[in-house]
C-alpha cells in the first residue's frame, strides 16, 4: 500500500522519525478504525433486531424480579 503524502507533512514526519515510527503509527490506526466501523456495523444490527421485537410494558422487568423474590 502507498499513499499520498503532501511534502510540508512529509518534511514534518522525516523531523520526527526518530520519536515516530510512522508505518506502526499507521497500521494501529487502520485496526482501530477496523474494529470502530465493525461495532459500529454490530450496534446497528443489534438496534434492527430490537425494532423488530416487541416490547414490554414499562416496569415488566421489576415486576418479575419482584415476584421471583416473593416467591422464595
Amino acid at each position: 500500500m502507498s499513499l499520498k503524502i503532501p511534502e510540508d507533512l512529509r518534511e514534518k514526519m522525516k523531523k520526527l522519525k526518530d520519536q515516530v515510527e510512522w508505518s506502526k503509527e499507521i497500521r494501529e490506526y487502520i485496526k482501530k478504525r477496523i474494529r470502530e466501523i465493525e461495532s459500529e456495523k454490530k450496534l446497528d444490527e443489534v438496534h434492527e433486531i430490537l425494532k423488530k421485537t416487541s416490547s414490554s410494558p414499562l416496569g415488566t422487568g421489576s415486576r418479575i424480579v419482584r415476584e421471583e423474590r416473593d416467591n422464595n
